[in-house]
């Protein structure tokens, strides 16, 4: 039943791996994705039910822009694949409180292998951009539990596969689990590997990880000047947990406490919906110093920022809801509509944030 998405995953990732910043994809990425809206139509009974009910159906979609964007919160209550339950091989969950449903996103060996491509291809650019590094001169620290206490994580299964690919001289999980199950971070573990090496750190963690060491350093008054060339990735939200701190005001407390500078921060985007993540590592307008760094997704994806007043796109500089248009998602849903606030800059982004109204969310929101 699947056969046609298979060859189409297979196609794509092809693409992905030998032109991973080929913009040209632009040209082909309406005609890819009109052609992946009919496959899911015809292979994902959940997805086509919502398709019929709002009346939009291949035949009366002539433009991208026009396929049916689900609520990610959906994930939540519908099995929205195109996987037959005996293939599906793993499932990554959203991560919210205990007291709610996380989304489900479904996968078998060939979601998780473009997922994967998609991933590193996109990750290699913008995170090691410019870091001027070889496997025997720096080291890797991933403040978040390892693959074996967070099957489920899509972000833990990114840090995965990034320390596979990266070989570094010594990496490290440094996240673990409390009583309840809640993410937590081993401080001392982080401080242990930061004072005794002599070479430039990654540090990957969500934002909430990083508030957790930086407050742990603050109660002891520690401050650390890390390597030359150490680098700090970023990710996720604050929403029903702890205090909540700016990126500005986060990104100063990283220097101050750890030394690496504001240039050699940076975030990234995701959700355990989408195939696909988004990083802020370049400057809209390139020349202009009024911008902060705006968010931009990988070519094989798209991204429109939505007025929920009139449910169409809004103009330059305006806010609204984040919808991606992710060809990734081969095997799940193609357009997705997240409860996440940005102003829409050029062909990318400033986040703002969760919605008012909108459900706790984020890879922070694991952290205890």
């Amino acid at each position: 039943m699947t056969s046609e998405l298979s060859t189409f995953a297979a196609r794509l990732r092809e693409r992905i791996l030998s032109q991973p910043r080929d913009t040209s994809l632009g040209d082909e990425f309406g005609a890819l994705a009109l052609e992946l809206f009919g496959l899911q139509f015809a292979h994902n009974s959940a997805y086509r039910k919502i398709c019929e009910a709002r009346r939009l159906i291949p035949a009366t979609i002539n433009n991208w822009t026009q396929i049916p964007a689900v609520p990610a919160a959906a994930f939540k209550e519908l099995e929205l694949t195109s996987l037959p339950r005996g293939q599906r091989t793993h499932v990554f969950h959203s991560s919210g409180t205990t007291e709610q449903r996380p989304s489900r996103h479904f996968h078998n060996a060939e979601s998780l292998a473009l997922y994967e491509a998609s991933l590193w291809s996109w990750f290699q650019p913008n995170v090691l951009g410019g870091f001027q590094f070889s496997a025997f001169d720096f080291q890797l620290l991933l403040l978040t539990p390892p693959p074996e206490l967070a099957p489920h994580s899509s972000l833990v299964h990114m840090f995965e596969v990034a320390r596979q690919k990266l070989g570094a001289k010594k990496d490290c999980f440094v996240g673990r689990l409390d009583a309840n199950g809640a993410w937590e971070l081993d401080c001392e573990a982080v401080l242990d590997a930061t004072r005794t090496t002599q070479h430039a750190l990654l540090l990957l963690g969500t934002a909430f990880a990083f508030v957790h060491l930086l407050d742990y350093m603050a109660e002891r008054n520690l401050h650390l000047q890390l390597p030359p060339g150490s680098r700090v990735m970023e990710t996720g939200g604050y929403k029903g947990r702890s205090r909540e701190l700016p990126k500005a005001e986060l990104h100063a407390l990283i220097t101050e406490r750890l030394g690496v500078p504001a240039a050699n921060i940076l975030c990234e985007y995701g959700m355990s919906e989408l195939g696909s993540q988004a990083y802020d590592t370049e400057i809209y307008p390139p020349s202009s110093i009024l911008h902060p760094r705006c968010f931009r997704f990988p070519p094989w994806a798209r991204v429109q920022i939505i007025s929920p007043e009139t449910g169409r796109e809004v103009a330059e500089g305006e806010a609204g809801l984040i919808r991606v248009f992710d060809l990734a998602n081969v095997f799940s849903v193609f357009a997705i509509q997240t409860e996440d606030l940005a102003i829409r800059r050029g062909d990318g982004f400033e986040l703002l944030g969760r919605a008012a109204l909108a459900e706790p969310r984020g890879c922070s929101l694991m952290t205890a």
